[in-house]
């Protein structure tokens, strides 16, 4: 609890305090044996759980533009004029690349990843020129009997889409069969980009087995042991972890399956300890998000089909 009360006064801004816990862990069993403590399980996942507030996704969009766009834009542009170091050609020719590229978010307008974008633009200094929804890619030719797509702008040789978290690839997936299959139909030599704050190794991989983007990558990537209640667990990897992983599990499955049958640890099991300022994945694990008319969470998880 010393612990926690550090993490609701930094990290976590505020927004979770003390009576929040309690009355969270409250919904836990608690039993005079330590090892087999609901309660004392659950404090140990949230004393490990990796929030991230407005000011460290901020910074964290800032590493997104330099790292994942600029940084690699640059690199080819000295390639292509010899290996230049002259920085006068080089930012010349950023800004042509620079304007002839759209960023978007991935989803609808409502999502995350879109909503992202603003702070995204405000933190790199960028023109609104240079953003777009999804719906602007295209335009309908109505001047034939049967109408076609068409892009919008033949200018734009570059598309960059932006998400917070790629968890199973499923979404991602989804938006290449959607618009990135049909622009490379339109424009074979179009430059499409996937780029994410946070992305599981495995999510990463699925997206790049699509072979629809040019470059797919995170600012941080979550690996194995980032999977929460698996052998490989960064939470459970020190000998003198004090709890035993498999009665850990063992309680997130037992409340997991009766707050998200299908998905007791997570959609497609990703059993995250992950959370955000203006949302938590479904990624993480259900007892923290998933809320019914018995069971409060600690984090709340906005759901895209609310009404």
């Amino acid at each position: 609890m010393n612990k926690l009360k550090k993490l609701t006064e930094t990290t976590w801004h505020g927004r979770i305090l003390e009576p929040d816990i309690n009355r969270w862990v409250a919904q836990f069993t608690k039993s005079a044996d330590v090892a087999d403590d609901e309660q004392l399980h659950a404090l140990y996942l949230l004393g490990n759980f990796i929030y991230f507030g407005q000011n460290e996704i901020r910074e964290l969009l800032k590493s997104l533009y330099r790292d994942l766009y600029r940084t690699p834009a640059i690199h080819t542009i000295r390639k292509s004029n010899g290996d230049t170091a002259d920085w006068n050609v080089l930012e010349k020719e950023f800004h042509k690349h620079q304007n002839a590229t759209r960023f978007l978010g991935v989803g609808n307008p409502s999502e995350s990843g879109v909503h992202l974008l603003y702070y995204f633009r405000q933190e790199n200094n960028l023109p609104r020129t240079l953003f777009i929804h999804s719906h602007q890619v295209f335009s309908r030719d109505t001047s034939t009997d049967i109408p076609t797509l068409r892009l919008r702008d033949e200018d734009i040789n570059t598309y960059v889409f932006i998400d917070d978290l790629c968890g199973s690839g499923t979404q991602a997936s989804d938006y290449s069969k959607d618009i990135v299959v049909p622009l490379r139909k339109l424009k074979p030599d179009v430059r499409i980009h996937y780029v994410v704050l946070f992305a599981t190794t495995g999510g990463l991989q699925a997206i790049r087995d699509l072979g629809q983007y040019d470059n797919v990558s995170a600012v941080y990537e979550l690996d194995q042991s980032f999977c929460s209640l698996e052998p490989e667990s960064r939470i459970f990897s020190h000998p003198n972890t004090p709890f035993d992983r498999d009665k850990i599990k063992n309680t997130c499955l037992k409340h997991g399956s009766s707050l998200w049958a299908t998905h007791p640890l997570g959609y497609k099991n990703g059993q995250l300890l992950l959370g955000f300022n203006h949302n938590t994945p479904d990624n993480s694990l259900p007892i923290f998000w998933r809320e019914t008319s018995t069971w409060r969470p600690i984090f709340k998880r906005y759901h895209k089909d609310a009404s």
